[in-house]
């Protein structure tokens, strides 16, 4: 976990959602800001620009090597898409501010060292690195020494560069670094997307993983908020009519803010691990089997399999419970149709607890003792309402609470070898 701007990033915590302005400004300075009050609108935690020229990421040659041959900008070379797509450095200090203005977090994405400094100097909270640049180690150490929280995608990555890449940063002193899942096709491919690696990710590097998502509509960001991600990056534009390299896997604002509205009503539905009864399931707790008497039964008759049943609804004791009632007898006349509880029960018995009693329950009965067995956990509230004379344990599989203990005091004898049941049946022999 580490904190950008105060806000936790982490397991445990809201997905950090980020809208990545990329080349979608298409030479725009208006239209830059407008796509920054635009996230900030749909729901974005931050705005993501990128910070390099076409001189700091290539050179300007048309040779073989240069060319992009296959995909959405097939037929370009590299210096003259960057070109297209770049947001210029003279723009940078004024778009940060406008964000700050309007209440959004504001980051960028550095290429190289000199592209990196210039950040830095503008006062830069927090560094984005690309998928691309996570093989330059060197760069990275760079960026890393600056002390700031680091988000680092790792598109087309094995396990051994992120290994390697992670190293980089961490031998700086830094440790504000989290992983991003990528895919790094435009745009990717869902039976690519291989969202289960978040998971395995963060059983790798113990780090705040999330996904950069260059697929269409929401359903990646979603699953991968299921699969743990803590950060969700997706391309914002204003309009996919609006040309420019990256606006054909962009989200609009309108489904941008769809998305973060599914984001946030999967993390409120995958929630912490919680057990027992939800506040809006108090009211069908009733609706539970329990317990119930379902024939008229005498004072000092036995619960049987015949008047007592496990049935809706839930007010009587347990179900679990009915192994041990049926040794006992009833205290009171009680009616058919009301729900069982242990005051029920005749009081003064000896009640045995575990396995071996068997001979200690025949003896104590042919000397004429009410004897009740009970398998259960004894609870202080069980022992009150059955008000036993004698309580003796002997292999019996719970561990007695310490307040039964302390109420129990003298009357509670555990056994533990055949001399001590000896001892204990003498005082009735």
């Amino acid at each position: 976990m580490f904190e950008i701007n105060g806000r936790k990033i982490g397991p445990g915590y809201p997905a950090y959602i980020i809208a990545e302005m990329s080349a979608n400004h298409a030479g725009s300075i208006e239209r830059a800001k407008e796509i920054i009050r635009a996230a900030k609108e749909a729901g974005a935690d931050c705005i993501k620009i990128q910070t390099y020229t076409p001189d700091t990421l290539t050179i300007d040659c048309d040779n073989e090597y240069f060319a992009i041959t296959e995909g959405l900008w097939k037929g370009e070379n590299l210096y003259g898409l960057y070109g297209k797509a770049f947001t210029p450095l003279e723009w940078q200090k004024e778009l940060y501010e406008e964000a700050k203005r309007i209440g959004i977090d504001f980051f960028s994405t550095p290429f190289d060292n000199e592209t990196a400094d210039f950040l830095e100097e503008m006062g830069m909270e927090f560094y984005k690195i690309a998928s691309f640049e996570l093989v330059d180690t060197d760069f990275l150490a760079h960026v890393a020494k600056k002390g700031k929280p680091m988000i680092v995608s790792t598109g087309m990555a094995t396990l051994e560069e992120m290994r390697e890449a992670v190293e980089a940063v961490f031998e700086t002193g830094n440790h504000q670094l989290a992983l991003l899942k990528c895919s790094s096709a435009y745009p990717a491919v869902s039976a690519e997307m291989s969202l289960s690696t978040i998971r395995d990710m963060q059983e790798e590097f113990h780090l705040p993983i999330g996904l950069s998502d260059h697929s269409m509509g929401s359903l990646g960001a979603v699953a991968a908020v299921c699969m743990g991600a803590c950060i969700i990056e997706k391309h914002f534009c204003l309009s996919r009519e609006i040309e420019n390299p990256d606006a054909a896997f962009s989200m609009t604002p309108e489904e941008f803010k769809k998305m973060v509205e599914e984001v946030r009503a999967v993390e409120a539905a995958v929630g912490t691990p919680t057990y027992g009864v939800s506040p809006s399931e108090q009211n069908n707790i009733t609706f539970r089997r329990s317990l119930f008497v379902v024939k008229d039964i005498k004072a000092g008759e036995t619960f049987t399999d015949d008047n007592i049943r496990s049935i809706r609804p839930g007010y009587g004791v347990k179900p679990k419970y009915k192994k041990d009632f049926l040794t006992m007898c009833a205290d009171r006349d009680i009616k058919r149709g009301e729900p069982l509880t242990f005051d029920m029960a005749q009081k003064g018995n000896i009640l045995l607890l575990g396995a071996g009693t068997e001979r200690m329950e025949k003896v104590l009965k042919r000397a004429g003792k009410q004897v009740s067995l009970f398998t259960n956990l004894l609870t202080l509230d069980i022992i009150k309402a059955l008000q036993p004379e004698f309580v003796v344990a002997a292999e019996y599989k719970h561990s007695l609470p310490e307040d039964v203990k302390e109420y129990l005091g003298q009357k509670l004898t555990v056994i533990s070898d055949l001399d001590g049941e000896e001892r204990f049946l003498r005082r009735f022999l």
